[in-house]
């Protein structure tokens, strides 16, 4: 469900005219295309699970939690969308990126604590004891932190859309984890709509790497000749 991210950001940016399309261009159509295709992808696995194809899970879910679960993620990556397009448009005000994540950061923790203290409200659950849970939090916090520096760097740089086509690498990470770690079993469902999202994020990253290419060869010189001409 994270591939959805890439289709939510790439929608938003073009409302808030953060991504320009023009529907003749091949890869805005590319775009257009790998969007819709990784939708339907993600759709696919969360409506089809199909048979299992590679281990035998002891914690198994109903149906009916893995639809409530797909649905939940659904909204849980539109919101993540529309908080890189907001990131983005504070960078463009206020480039500095070691302030905005700081603030990142602090508010997810702002957030976080009262939510975590009513769902957990058992104070013997928050003692951390010595072993892996003490490394789980402290690696945790850690990564989380560099993540948002070096996300926020590239939203600066890039743009959102840019960085978003890059979550469906989480996918393979997450399946080999999984089945190492948890026993997680995989179902045929998840692997055509794998396949099938992998075809629209290919999609757009041409689509990304035409556009790149358009601009660098062709958005350079103009400012050079206004620089020009000012001076």
């Amino acid at each position: 469900m994270s591939n959805l991210g890439p289709a939510f950001t790439f929608i938003l940016a073009m409302l808030f005219r953060l991504e320009k399309v023009a529907l003749r261009s091949s890869s805005s159509q590319a775009k257009i295309m790998g969007t819709i295709t990784s939708v339907s992808g993600a759709l696919l696995v969360v409506l089809y699970k199909g048979p299992k194809v590679l281990l035998q899970s002891p914690l198994e879910s109903s149906e009916a939690n893995w639809i409530i679960g797909g649905i939940l993620l659904f909204f849980a990556y539109l919101l993540f969308a529309i908080q890189m397009i907001a990131q983005t448009l504070v960078m463009e005000i206020y480039p500095a990126e070691l302030m905005v994540a700081l603030f990142y950061n602090l508010c997810g923790a702002m957030v976080s604590a009262p939510v975590s203290l009513i769902l957990e409200f058992d104070l013997s659950s928050w003692m951390l004891r010595p072993g892996v849970a003490v490394v789980a939090v402290l690696y945790s916090g850690a990564i989380q932190s560099f993540m948002t520096l070096v996300m926020t760097w590239g939203l600066h740089l890039k743009g959102p859309v840019y960085i978003a086509i890059f979550s469906p690498l989480s996918i393979a990470i997450a399946a080999f984890m999984s089945a190492i770690f948890l026993g997680d079993s995989l179902h045929l469902g998840s692997i055509i709509g794998a396949t099938i999202i992998s075809m629209g994020f290919y999609a757009v990253i041409w689509g990304q790497s035409k556009e790149d290419e358009r601009v660098s060869s062709n958005g350079k010189a103009p400012l050079l000749e206004v620089e020009d001409c000012e001076e």
